[in-house]
């Protein structure tokens, strides 16, 4: 009785995939990264930073497309490359306390997030050939 029991918890208790893959499955992610990274590059306009915006977005509409796997792949990509370039970028000690540092931080860790969860459903995914291939 008592194993029954323990096995309910652990069949109905959610894992670190399962969490991955509803992070990675999931619209909103990509859609608050792009608007994290929007409210630190329009002003003043930078225009390669913006670049990253309108792919999360696409992969936003992907995702509501039902394309679900190839979004997560497209996006963790994207999420990924703006986390390689923002960490390159040279900020003094002072910097990172303030609410721009605090913002940058936040928007790097976020997509390093979005990087796991959407590599991990691209991984562990099939999908559905929106870019061509099944």
């Amino acid at each position: 009785m008592a194993d029954d029991a323990a096995k309910k918890i652990q069949k109905d208790a959610p894992g670190l995939a399962s969490n991955l893959r509803a992070w990675g499955e999931s619209p909103l992610p990509p859609t608050v990264l792009a608007t994290l990274i929007t409210a630190q590059h329009a002003r003043p306009f930078q225009a390669l930073p913006m670049l990253f915006p309108v792919a999360l977005m696409g992969a936003t509409y992907m995702n509501l497309n039902d394309a679900k796997v190839d979004a997560a792949g497209f996006s963790a990509a994207w999420a990924g490359l703006y986390a390689l370039l923002a960490s390159r970028r040279k900020q003094g000690i002072r910097n990172k306390f303030g609410p721009r540092g605090i913002l940058r931080g936040g928007t790097i860790i976020f997509s390093l997030a979005q990087v796991a969860a959407g590599g991990w459903v691209y991984g562990t995914g099939r999908g559905l050939g929106f870019f061509g291939g099944k």
